[in-house]
């Protein structure tokens, strides 16, 4: 399952790549237990030049690698512990260090942890750029994180908190960020509710947070997109896991593909590259 796309090792190298990347979306989603060290492996093992991933941090403040807010999704939490609506912020990491990430996924589906997040930049440094999606605390807290593991030039974060961006870019302004869209009704930042696609307005408003890559759904045009490049920025779309859907959004002229099978937009990718 390996793949011959070159090897992107700086987030900041993102911004020069000419050719579309492709995104694994919480790791190889699509095969394995998403947000964890075997998806992970997978998505490097397809030849994913980036690797998303979600993070929560823990009750004794330990950021953990999970995308819901609650363990009972992706996690035996619910039929280890008892009750519903279990939140990451309420258990320790030793405790959630027990529980098992995999067995929701399938029949035979190995046991697996939910992984710190140091364990699984480290997973992916080198190979590839983890790309964070930011689900709770405060800019100071993502700095000093970074910071403690040597990875502000390794990695990208991302968030729909645009208030957020702006604040981590004041702290950190070469650490390369992403704005997400479209802003939903109540979130911080969310200057657009209710707005799906992507403008030039909206392009513009997520350059001055300090974000250098916009991350949208399928609803941009070749206009929003040309704005994105005439001010630096990259255009990464979620989630595409639709062959035709991949090649109308290649022939927009976006810059990445975020998707829960990377091999199979891979695939796309290198047809669309001839």
């Amino acid at each position: 399952m390996s793949n011959t796309t070159p090897r992107v090792r700086r987030a900041a190298d993102l911004l020069l790549n000419r050719r579309p990347v492709v995104i694994g979306h919480r790791g190889f989603a699509a095969r394995a237990p998403e947000n964890t060290l075997p998806s992970f492996t997978l998505a490097l093992e397809a030849g994913a030049e980036v690797v998303e991933l979600d993070y929560h941090a823990t009750r004794d403040g330990v950021p953990v690698v999970i995308h819901d807010e609650t363990l009972d999704r992706t996690t035996d939490a619910v039929a280890r512990w008892g009750g519903e609506g279990i939140r990451v912020a309420d258990r320790t990491a030793a405790e959630i260090r027990e529980l098992d990430a995999g067995g929701w996924f399938g029949p035979g589906t190995p046991a697996t942890h939910v992984p710190r997040l140091e364990e699984a930049i480290s997973l992916i440094q080198g190979r590839a750029v983890a790309m964070l999606e930011r689900k709770g605390g405060d800019a100071a807290a993502t700095s000093r994180v970074l910071r403690q593991g040597g990875w502000i030039e390794r990695v990208v974060v991302h968030s729909f908190d645009w208030d957020f961006l702006r604040e981590l870019h004041r702290k950190e302004p070469g650490l390369v960020l992403g704005g997400l869209g479209p802003p939903e009704p109540g979130e911080p930042g969310a200057v657009a509710t209710g707005q799906e696609a992507l403008t030039c307005a909206l392009v513009e408003v997520i350059h001055a947070t300090g974000a250098r890559i916009v991350g949208w759904n399928r609803h941009v045009t070749v206009e929003s997109v040309r704005h994105a490049h005439s001010l630096g920025m990259k255009v990464w779309v979620y989630t595409v896991n639709d062959p035709p859907l991949a090649r109308r959004l290649l022939g927009q002229g976006v810059d990445g593909l975020i998707s829960d099978d990377p091999l199979l937009m891979l695939r796309e990718t290198a047809a669309w590259n001839g």
